[in-house]
């Protein structure tokens, strides 16, 4: 099973080159997050992340919708026990009221189901990704 290296390790440092990679991280399986604090972390390392509910059809689609173009976001599923703290840690980031599926492209918000789905039609996605680093071709 691959890996991901964080998205951090893939910015440009003042030397000009990236990080190396300090360890990885299974982005195939969703994860639980265990604190909201860890939420700013996360998104800053990488590319893509995909802050989803288990068992919702919008999630699912949007993962399938970015695994079809070749991306490997990673995936963090929001139980019950912590809704409520990554819920106000996404608040204090984008500065509004989070829904999910959020999908973060490059460390910053990127939008739902929605916004994926008009970028993609639009052809504003690919590029999009691109920039951030997350398809190579």
């Amino acid at each position: 099973m691959q890996k991901t290296i964080p998205y951090r390790d893939w910015l440009p440092t003042a030397g000009g080159s990236a990080a190396p990679p300090p360890g990885n991280r299974n982005s195939d399986e969703g994860e639980t997050i265990g604190d909201a604090q860890s939420v700013r972390k996360l998104v800053a390392e990488n590319a893509v992340v995909v802050f989803a509910r288990r068992g919702c059809c919008m999630c699912h689609v949007v993962k399938l919708l970015l695994h079809g173009h070749g991306v490997n976001p990673s995936i963090f599923d929001v139980d019950d026990q912590n809704e409520a703290d990554v819920k106000n840690e996404l608040t204090e980031i984008i500065g509004g009221v989070p829904q999910f599926p959020a999908v973060f492209v490059g460390g910053e918000l990127f939008g739902g189901l929605e916004d994926i789905m008009g970028a993609h039609i639009s052809g504003e996605l690919v590029p999009r990704l691109r920039e951030a680093r997350a398809l190579w071709l």
